[in-house]
């Protein structure tokens, strides 16, 4: 009785040791498995095992090939995103200091339409209202 049937009679449990498993996978393992043309021992040189190393080494080309763009290029990319918007939202606080009050700004009519007021609060403030920027002057007032 060979190995793999003497696992394979003991039950499911005896197979989850390491042992157990390493003795079902040798059969079918294709690195230093028989003897080749050449006589030594080790992968046949065969359609098979050529394309499979053909793979393994585009594969390997490809994930360096990724890891030098990610390292070169996507990192330094968005450093120099980051430094624009920085910049640019500097640059809009600036502006923002210039303008009058919001007291004092016109208010146009197409500016905080409200058909019925909001559910919310004193209804007249949208969800994303932000007292330092949007001001609505109330009819009322």
């Amino acid at each position: 009785m060979s190995p793999q049937q003497a696992l394979l009679r003991t039950g499911a449990r005896s197979l989850r040791t390491p042992l157990a498993r390493s003795a079902l996978r040798r059969p079918y393992a294709t690195q230093g498995g028989g003897v080749g043309e050449t006589g030594l021992r080790g992968p046949a040189d065969n359609a098979f095992n050529r394309e499979r190393a053909a793979v393994k080494h585009h594969a390997a080309q490809t994930s360096d090939l990724w890891r030098k763009l990610s390292i070169y290029v996507v990192i330094p990319a968005l450093i120099i995103a980051g430094a624009n918007a920085y910049r640019l939202w500097n640059e809009h606080w600036e502006h923002k200091a210039h303008e009058p009050p919001p007291e004092e700004r016109p208010e146009y009519p197409y500016q905080n339409l409200r058909t019925k007021n909001f559910f919310w609060g004193d209804g007249d403030k949208t969800l994303f209202w932000n007292d330092k920027i949007n001001y609505h002057k109330k009819d009322d007032e």
